[in-house]
Order: structure tokens, then C-alpha cells, then sequence
């Protein structure tokens, strides 16, 4: 296992464990890294410093004395509390369909299906078609929690 200090372009950042540095590169090229604040998948390594254990007879090292860390679980600024908001209401008020979305999203436009509020994945073509066909649908600007890492 190892353990990597990941940071956004949003410059949020965010320790996460991979089982190499091999299966981090791969997750990552594949776009399924994301920031845990905003879902951004533009995210990169930080530059960190190695961990090394000391030898047994070496004198103790004093902790560092850096500013906290914040939370990352809770919003720092009044953008991010937005998102946080709209994305709980999202996720309370409709039901996510995964990749299934434009399927779905198509069969309630058509009167296949009864009328309801969902969320989920579509491809970009497959984005646009709906559009074209007049179906209702947005982007979100996060990711579902369940592509989140």
C-alpha cells in the first residue's frame, strides 16, 4: 500500500491509499481519481515527503509545527457550502440511475415511464442526442459519490 497526498486544480488536497504506484497511475488514467471536495478529476500527486522510521537508538523528533489542516469533509468557502448544498438536495430529492441515465432520462420523455427526478451518467454523445431530441437535462457540477474515491 501506499499512500499519496493528491491535489486539485482547485488546490484542494486530500491523503488517499492505492495498493502501488502502478494502480495509482492506472486509477488515474482512467479519470476514476477525483477531489473528495469538489469531484474534480483533474487531481495530481503532491509533492510529499517520504516516511522513514527511525532507527531504534535515534533521539526522538519533535513534532512539526504546521497551520491545521482543515476538514475536508466540510466546506471552506461559500462556493464550495453551495455545492455541498446542491448536491445533498440532489441526492435526497432524486434517484440515481448510474449508466443508465440517458435510457432512462428517454423512456420519461417519451411517456414510456411515469415522470420522476433522476440523476446519473450519460457519454457525452449520448448527452447531446437528448438535447437535440428536446429531452430536459444538465450537467451537475460534481461527481456521484459513487465515482467519487
Amino acid at each position: 500500500m501506499i499512500k499519496y497526498t493528491l491535489k486539485c486544480t482547485a488546490g484542494h488536497t486530500a491523503d488517499s491509499w492505492f495498493q502501488s504506484a502502478s494502480a495509482y497511475d492506472t486509477l488515474a488514467a482512467r479519470g476514476m481519481v477525483a477531489c473528495p471536495v469538489c469531484g474534480s478529476a483533474d487531481v495530481e500527486k503532491a509533492l510529499m515527503a517520504p516516511r522513514v522510521r527511525p532507527a531504534e537508538d535515534a533521539a526522538p523528533v519533535p513534532a512539526p509545527t504546521e497551520a491545521p489542516v482543515p476538514v475536508l469533509s466540510a466546506p471552506q468557502s461559500p462556493l464550495e457550502k453551495a455545492l455541498a448544498e446542491l448536491r445533498a438536495k440532489v441526492e435526497r430529492d432524486s434517484t440515481y440511475v448510474g449508466a443508465s441515465f440517458a435510457t432512462e432520462a428517454r423512456k420519461m420523455h417519451e411517456g414510456e415511464t411515469p415522470q420522476r427526478a433522476i440523476h446519473g451518467e450519460a457519454r457525452p454523445d449520448e448527452a447531446r442526442a437528448l438535447i437535440e431530441d428536446g429531452v430536459p437535462v444538465m450537467p451537475l457540477p460534481f461527481l456521484p459519490r459513487e465515482k467519487a474515491n
